[in-house]
């Protein structure tokens, strides 16, 4: 079980560099993939898929008609990003572009490259109004709760 959390070293002629935050982010993937694995889809853990560089940070608040998830994805470009609902599985992929360099990049602490974030929703939501805007950096998603699923208070009648 171990070996399926450590991150593989492959043996290389040439002497690349130790980057152990990568390593650190390897692992934390695989370990999220391994719960994910054991405990199913329980809300709100985000579902991971391989090939994914990164998933963005996100916060998800649920009202009394619907759930809002705010993702911090600073330096996208509105038209980089995809949302998607599929049932009650909501889906953001997108990339931040590596813009053009004229000289060395000493340091690297900024995330560019294909994301992606899964989450299921425990309840049916509406799809045909969600409603998503992207601002400085946030991208704010509204995902209606279906007229079934939301609260209903019933009456109790006296006879």
């Amino acid at each position: 079980m171990m070996s399926q959390v450590l991150p593989e070293r492959r043996p290389s002629t040439s002497p690349d560099r130790w980057e152990p935050f990568s390593e650190l982010e390897q692992v934390t993937q695989r370990m999220r993939r391994m719960l994910e694995q054991t405990i199913g889809g329980a809300w709100p853990s985000p579902l991971l898929t391989e090939g994914a560089g990164w998933a963005p940070l996100v916060d998800i608040e649920e009202q009394d008609d619907a759930y809002v998830l705010e993702a911090e994805v600073p330096g996208v470009k509105r038209e980089d990003v995809n949302i998607e609902v599929v049932g009650n599985e909501l889906s953001i992929t997108g990339e931040i572009k590596e813009k053009e360099r004229r000289g060395a990049l000493r340091r690297r602490t900024r995330r560019t490259g294909r994301f992606e974030y899964r989450v299921r929703l425990p309840e049916q939501v509406d799809a045909s109004k969600i409603e998503a805007s992207l601002d400085q950096g946030v991208l704010t998603i509204r995902v209606p709760k279906s007229e079934r699923s939301q609260r209903q208070q019933i009456e109790i009648k006296s006879k």
